[in-house]
């Protein structure tokens, strides 16, 4: 294991500075509790709380931990519990959060206990002719890519060239998933040569910038200019580093001297790519999660300053250059930079956190508190897991959670941004073997992960979204559908799935049944195309494991077969009235196509 791998799962954990700021209110627990015990699961239902973020689910008094390693709080009801022991009886209460760091008390308990049979199906009824608004697509405005400089590297890892990787994976995410930018880290790291010191003088040089962006925007992407990390020779304490590649994560020694190397850069990408072009469809970011004592030396106050510097040195340049944070880990310090910046008069166009394992809170509420309605909402890492090398990574359970977290992003999220495109990537070191647990929705060799035919299937659903409503054994908890249509063409996302990454390797128990029902389907002869992800299908991971022996890398000829395998799992029939039973296996997602015949 790397010294910096060691370091990293010694202190990830640790947050800098958890004190709530600001006047967060305590909100009273949530009203109408109640429980619909199914088989292997316990679904909880509550009434929303005006001012919520989300709620704290509580189970014999504790909060209960789903094991997804970061924010345990959920933003919205009905919550699965499938973490505990069939017929055993549980109290369950609900807290109401108002901040990730500040949670109110729990409310009246109710007791129920999973089931260990029963009738496991749930009813799908569709209603076509309701459409319910232009369906949201909150995983176009970004993806995550780590650092950027990968795109310039002639190494190979696993045989593959990180380059070539990198490139293909990025240019799919823009062609078939409608990506428009690219969030990563580093772009002022040493790598790139951005700040040197000569004779006590600031050199700049963006000959490293131009390369790498030139190569992101030939893809037709833009990036998102994470401001970050800091220069040797501008860093207070140039040993204070992260990750395999010694990212420094000090103030910097020089306020000064940074603000000037901020505004030089962004000065040199205007007359490089034109004012319209970097103010219409580029944005900068301050740092990366400073509430982190891995990624920040500094104190809260000391990256207030770094954030009021950052953003007013952007837009010394151009006043009208989309600037925000704070970037930071786990949905913590939104309320601080808010209440900062409406006494300091920086600007913020947008708030940006972050979060893994759960979807993501409701930070509406937050932005109205403040008065900051017109501020975006970017959740600009978000993913299955934050452990790298991670059991959750690779299989069809992060499909699931994929798609469910999208579908609750919908209409109240203006980017989720998911971490990240590519297994090329080396924070911690690089790809050791093949299916490793990284966090690329793309293999190294570039073969495609159930998440990736997750997303791309919810990029495939039409214009409109329709109304659908699900009723049964775990409705809307571990079952959920999303509907569409456009012209000729309907198509249903049905996924189910759960938090409980105990459950990572799929649970028999949960498995379910969907009874669809199409209302106001028009006459007419319907073929029903299913494009399916589960455990035998359009999975990967369950191919190479087959064949490996082992082995940490594929040979030629394997590579050969995985290639050969990488397709989605596609079948097609006749519609047979207006109605057609899925079956949906935990974890697994289908999008059921209607298409008419001839």
């Amino acid at each position: 294991m790397t010294e910096a791998r060691t370091d990293w799962e010694n202190r990830i954990g640790r947050r800098s500075d958890t004190t709530a700021a600001g006047q967060v209110p305590v909100l009273a627990p949530p009203a109408g509790l109640y429980a619909a015990p199914g088989v292997g699961q316990v679904t909880l239902h509550w009434d929303p709380v005006d001012g919520a973020v989300g709620y704290q689910v509580l189970r014999d008094g504790s909060p209960l931990d789903h094991q997804g390693g970061d924010v345990l709080a959920v933003p919205h009801g009905p919550y699965a519990d499938t973490t505990g022991e069939p017929g055993v009886p549980y109290r369950y209460a609900v807290a109401t959060v108002t901040d990730v760091d500040v949670s109110g008390p729990g409310g009246d308990e109710v007791v129920a206990a999973s089931l260990p049979s029963g009738d496991a199906s749930v009813e799908v009824l569709v209603d076509l002719a309701t459409v319910v608004r232009e369906l949201p697509r909150p995983w176009r405005p970004m993806i995550g890519s780590e650092h950027l400089s990968l795109l310039l590297s002639d190494e190979t890892v696993g045989g593959q060239s990180i380059a070539a990787d990198l490139t293909s994976a990025l240019r799919a995410a823009h062609d078939e998933l409608g990506v428009a930018t690219v969030r990563a880290h580093a772009i002022l790291c040493d790598d790139l040569g951005v700040y040197r010191e000569v004779d006590g003088e600031p050199v700049h040089d963006f000959t490293g910038v131009d390369a790498t962006y030139d190569a992101l925007l030939a893809l037709g992407l833009r990036p998102v200019v994470e401001l970050s990390y800091m220069p040797r020779d501008l860093a207070s304490d140039p040993d204070v580093t992260v990750f395999d590649y010694g990212a420094i994560v000090s103030p910097p020694a020089d306020w000064d001297r940074w603000a000037a190397l901020v505004t030089d850069l962004v000065q040199h990408l205007v007359d490089r790519y034109g004012l319209e072009e970097v103010r219409d469809r580029w944005s900068f970011e301050v740092w990366n999660e400073p509430n982190l004592e891995v990624f920040w030396s500094g104190t809260r106050d000391e990256f207030w300053r770094l954030y009021d510097v950052t953003v007013n040195a952007v837009r010394a340049v151009d006043d009208r250059l989309v600037v925000g944070g704070p970037s930071t880990a786990a949905a913590g310090w939104v309320d601080g930079l808010l209440e900062h910046v409406a006494s300091s008069g920086a600007p913020v166009d947008f708030v940006s956190t972050h979060t893994y394992g759960n979807a993501p809170l409701d930070l509406r509420t937050t932005l109205a508190r403040h008065g900051r309605e017109d501020a975006q909402i970017w959740w600009t890492e978000w993913g299955v897991s934050p452990t790298h090398f991670g059991n959750a990574n690779d299989g069809v359970f992060s499909a699931a959670f994929l798609v469910r977290g999208m579908r609750s992003a919908a209409g109240r999220i203006d980017a989720l941004s998911y971490w990240v495109v590519s297994d090329q990537f080396e924070e911690l070191g690089r790809p050791p073997r093949l299916l490793h647990g990284g966090f690329g929705l793309r293999t190294v060799g570039e073969l495609r992960k159930p998440r990736w035919w997750a997303l791309w299937l919810l990029e495939q659903l039409g214009r409109d979204e329709v109304a659908a409503t699900v009723t049964g054994d775990g409705a809307d908890s571990l079952v959920e559908v999303w509907a569409s249509r456009e012209e000729d063409r309907i198509a249903l996302a049905l996924w189910n799935g759960t938090l409980d990454q105990s459950k990572v390797d799929g649970s028999d128990a949960l498995a379910r049944t969907a009874h669809v029902g199409l209302d106001g389907l028009p006459d007419g002869e319907w073929t029903v195309r299913e494009s399916r992800v589960d455990a035998d299908h359009s999975n990967i991971a369950a191919v190479w494991s087959s064949m490996s022996d082992g082995a940490d890398w594929p040979t030629d000829e394997q590579w050969e077969r995985l290639r050969a395998a990488d397709r989605l799992a596609v079948t097609e029939r006749p519609l047979v009235g207006t109605a057609l039973d899925v079956r949906l296996p935990n974890p697994s997602m289908v999008l059921i196509e209607l298409v008419r015949a001839g």
